[in-house]
């Protein structure tokens, strides 16, 4: 049986990514005090609606922050894998909470539709100028590590969509200002809805399969089993099992049936590949010595 680790490289993109959220906390905080303290003030639902999406991602952020934190922590007896899913679960509490909180917002749009409210459209417009530059400023810091890490993936669809949305109530301001068409104020918080959700529905679905040991987004699992399949010794497989071990590690278990013996390099070399062609990060291979003819109905070939 072979077993190979590769954590060096997590460490240090795990302290990268940590930076980078408290940046991203930092920036948002500032920006949602102000936007709610103006929303209540000139009674602006899709500011108030923008500012409590923000206070959203802010809380993720933090979360994610404080699950990475515990995934450095070194695995003990009862948790033998360290707590690195904990970061899976946060990126699922996120994807949720986003959910839940647009039903809230919605109900208040659809009943501001029928008692429109005065806005200022000019403040209203200024703030969301604001909210497009800090948005597009944090969305940007995430833009490198998108498609490695499933929290990352999430800051910056969320933040880019939050941009999108600032850029929405902007032109909703200027419209208003012009035209006293309050109701746009309502109408731009369901836009805000529909922006929300059609950007979470993808972090759910990724973190739900994560949760439940599912194959990770870009892992190559056919690939695998075709590299595996023509490694040199190699009869055929079964068990073959690949899972995310957190937001951005993935471990993969797998039996090779090899008729006579392979080598310990040749062992250490399918290790190495594995992590170099796959992003696999923790592989343990158990290897069987048995005739082709008697390997089984799970064997694969």
């Amino acid at each position: 049986m072979s077993h190979a680790h590769h954590h060096n490289h997590h460490h240090h993109h795990h302290s990268e990514l940590n930076k980078l959220f408290v940046v991203g906390i930092a920036l948002n905080v500032c920006f949602v005090f102000v936007e709610a303290i103006i929303g209540l003030w000139v009674n602006s639902l899709s500011l108030l609606t923008d500012a409590g999406h923000n206070l959203g991602d802010v809380a993720g952020l933090v979360m994610v922050v404080i699950a990475t934190r515990i995934a450095k922590k070194k695995p003990t007896t009862k948790y033998t894998y360290g707590f690195g899913k904990t970061t899976v679960l946060v990126a699922l509490i996120n994807a949720v909470t986003l959910l839940v909180m647009v039903g809230a917002i919605g109900w208040e749009a659809v009943g501001r539709f029928n008692d429109s409210h005065p806005v200022q459209g000019q403040l209203i417009a200024w703030v969301a100028a604001v909210g497009i530059i800090v948005n597009g400023v944090t969305a940007l810091l995430f833009f490198k590590n998108q498609h490695d890490d499933l929290n990352a993936k999430g800051a910056y669809l969320h933040m880019a969509a939050d941009a999108l949305v600032s850029l929405g109530v902007l032109i909703s301001g200027i419209v208003i200002f012009y035209t006293h068409w309050f109701w746009l104020d309502a109408a731009i918080s369901l836009i805000i809805i529909v922006v929300i959700v059609v950007s979470s529905w993808s972090l759910l679905k990724d973190s739900i399969r994560l949760t439940l040991d599912g194959v990770p987004s870009g892992i190559n699992i056919d690939g695998i089993r075709h590299y595996l399949m023509n490694v040199k010794g190699v009869a055929s497989l079964h068990d073959l099992h690949i899972w995310a071990m957190s937001t951005n590690a993935t471990a993969m278990t797998v039996h090779l049936v090899v008729p006579d013996r392979i080598e310990n390099s040749s062992i250490a070399q399918i290790n190495s590949e594995l992590h170099a062609q796959f992003n696999i990060d923790h592989t343990t291979i158990q290897i069987e010595k048995i005739s082709g003819d008697k390997c089984g109905q799970h064997c694969e070939s």
